[in-house]
């Protein structure tokens, strides 16, 4: 037995010497699945040792585009292919590595109320539509997730992610609108004090729905801070507007801006009211004029019919949209631009393209 000690040695150094210079065999990364920053898991060898490598940081931007097209009437154009679609980023066209046109696609949706006193005269009748949108976005399967936002002169986390609608639901029940509105820092607070779900924001994708004016009174955070957060956290930003008939918020055009540039849109319901009455403010004594009015059944009924219908095709819009995964390839240029644009085109005419109008690359 003693004899056979230098033999067993030998063995054991040329199996180590063996493995410490042999190559590992590295899956590749398969394109349909979000590129990260990560060591190559060891492979064993037959006969020998694994020894793990050292973690080797590598850096892949891999780019997210949800995409909504829509026909001259407003409804969804539903069955496009991946070659009807290119992706520009800073002029360049991209080679799309991941298509889905699925519907019911899964999200963490996150739902911000306004509570200044800017929504008292409709709030019962948009905390209805609060409700509906937060039953109709989570029906109870795990690959939705919502949390609640309220602000009014604070951003307040009133739930937290969940998938059972309930718990956003009773909170909704028991707020009241009064004070001031703290939109920016409501956005702040759900890009970065929120508990995150598996996936994320790839597989489920991030959505808030922002049901206010848009105005912001109480705010420590700036519109472009919270926008480029908003941006470097792939959240779609869409908003349901509490402005009433004849009425303008000076923050309309501050919640149009964080829609559009993160990919989503705005819907006023109260801005079509009288829409289908025949002379409204044509002839002032037109009988239009006094068709829907304030406080009859008609108004409160028109009312709510513009409302659900908003709720109706931002909820539809979030979970039908295409999207779009790539790797960029820019030039040398480009490559050390800080923010980088894109713009989605589709070979139809006529047609309404919504997407995100760019990004921020990641910080190796």
């Amino acid at each position: 037995m003693v004899g056979r000690l230098p033999i067993v040695l030998g063995v054991f150094a040329l199996a180590f010497a063996q493995t410490d210079h042999k190559s590992v065999p590295v899956a590749p990364d398969q394109p349909s699945k979000p590129a990260a920053a990560r060591p190559a898991a060891p492979q064993p060898v037959a006969g020998h040792a694994v020894i793990p490598p050292k973690p080797i940081q590598v850096q892949v931007n891999e780019v997210i585009v949800p995409v909504t097209v829509t026909d001259d009437k407003g409804r969804f154009v539903s069955d496009l292919d991946l070659k009807d679609f290119k992706i520009l980023d800073e002029g360049r066209a991209q080679k799309v590595q991941y298509f889905s046109r699925e519907h019911n696609q899964p999200v963490v949706v996150g739902f911000l109320i306004d509570l200044s006193n800017a929504t008292r005269l409709h709030w019962k009748t948009y905390q209805e539509a609060a409700i509906e949108l937060v039953l109709t976005l989570l029906p109870g399967d795990k690959k939705y997730s919502g949390y609640l936002v309220t602000y009014g002169n604070e951003a307040e986390l009133a739930a937290n992610t969940t998938t059972d609608s309930e718990k956003i639901v009773e909170k909704l029940r028991k707020v009241k609108p009064g004070g001031g509105a703290a939109l920016y820092d409501a956005i702040y607070l759900a890009c970065q004090r929120r508990n995150i779900v598996d996936g994320e924001p790839y597989d489920p994708r991030r959505v808030l729905i922002v049901i206010g004016d848009g105005h912001d009174t109480a705010s420590k955070k700036s519109l472009e801070e919270v926008l480029e957060l908003a941006q470097r956290n792939l959240v779609t930003i869409y908003g349901m507007s509490t402005v009433a008939f004849g009425f303008n918020a000076e923050g309309e055009k501050n919640l149009t801006r964080l829609a559009e540039e993160t990919g989503g849109r705005v819907e006023y319901p109260l801005q079509k009211l009288y829409a289908n009455v025949a002379g409204y403010l044509s002839t002032p004594s037109d009988d239009g004029n006094y068709a829907l009015a304030v406080g009859s059944g008609g108004y409160a009924a028109e009312i709510s019919r513009g409302i659900f219908s908003a709720v109706a095709n931002i909820s539809g819009e979030v979970t039908t949209q295409y999207i779009l995964r790539y790797t960029p390839e820019v030039d040398g240029k480009s490559e050390a631009k800080t923010f980088r644009n894109i713009k989605v085109e589709v070979a139809l005419q006529n047609v309404k393209i919504r997407a995100r109008k760019g990004y921020y690359p990641q910080t190796p």
